[in-house]
């Protein structure tokens, strides 16, 4: 089908994204386990967690959505005001919100060792985040793919340019977030193995 490829464009950016917070969403589902169990979970872990919750979920991919998808999205009549535009916008915000408790939980824990609050706030982050996901990678970005065909190029080329400038704001590069994702799952791994 000779429009299948250039089909996807708009949302590719955003569903390779997805893919990485996905990879973390399961690093926090296991660190909440290894919480709950008893098992202490190292700064880095967190500090990690952390990083690429505020960063490059909220910073850089919730930007090229804000800044992007949904004003062209608007641009072919999906109201702003109703609709998917402002559920998501809502669900950003709430993703911000647990962040934040989640932000501060996890220095009460470096502090404290109660992780109760920490798991708490965890486990809502990744089921809010979870559901969040499964709204856009089915609803919201198979009706941009369809409605975006001749803006898709354009789209693409915004996204890329907004996450550039906004990891260079943070002097941060994708890589660095990549090799997060790597890196939280090995270390998870190591601290449930560990006696």
């Amino acid at each position: 089908m000779p429009g299948a490829a250039v089909r996807d464009v708009s949302t590719a950016s955003l569903r390779r994204d997805h893919d990485l917070i996905e990879k973390v969403l399961k690093s926090m589902a296991a660190t909440v386990q290894l919480l709950e169990s008893g098992k202490a979970v190292p700064a880095p872990i967190l500090n990690q967690v952390i990083d690429f919750t505020k960063n490059f979920t909220d910073v850089c991919h919730h930007a090229k959505e804000e800044e992007s998808l949904f004003p062209a999205l608007q641009s072919v009549g999906v109201p702003s005001r109703m609709g998917p535009i402002p559920v998501m916008l809502m669900e950003h915000r709430q993703s911000r919100e647990i962040a934040a408790e989640m932000e501060g939980r996890a220095r009460e824990y470096l502090e404290s060792g109660e992780y109760g609050p920490l798991a708490t706030s965890m486990r809502r982050y990744v089921q809010h985040v979870t559901e969040h996901l499964w709204k856009e990678n089915n609803r919201l970005f198979v009706m941009a793919e369809a409605r975006l065909q001749r803006a898709a190029s354009k789209v693409s080329e915004e996204m890329d340019e907004i996450e550039r400038r906004r990891l260079e704001e943070l002097g941060r590069e994708r890589a660095h977030y990549e090799r997060i994702v790597s890196d939280l799952d090995g270390m998870v791994r190591d601290v449930s193995r560990s006696v």
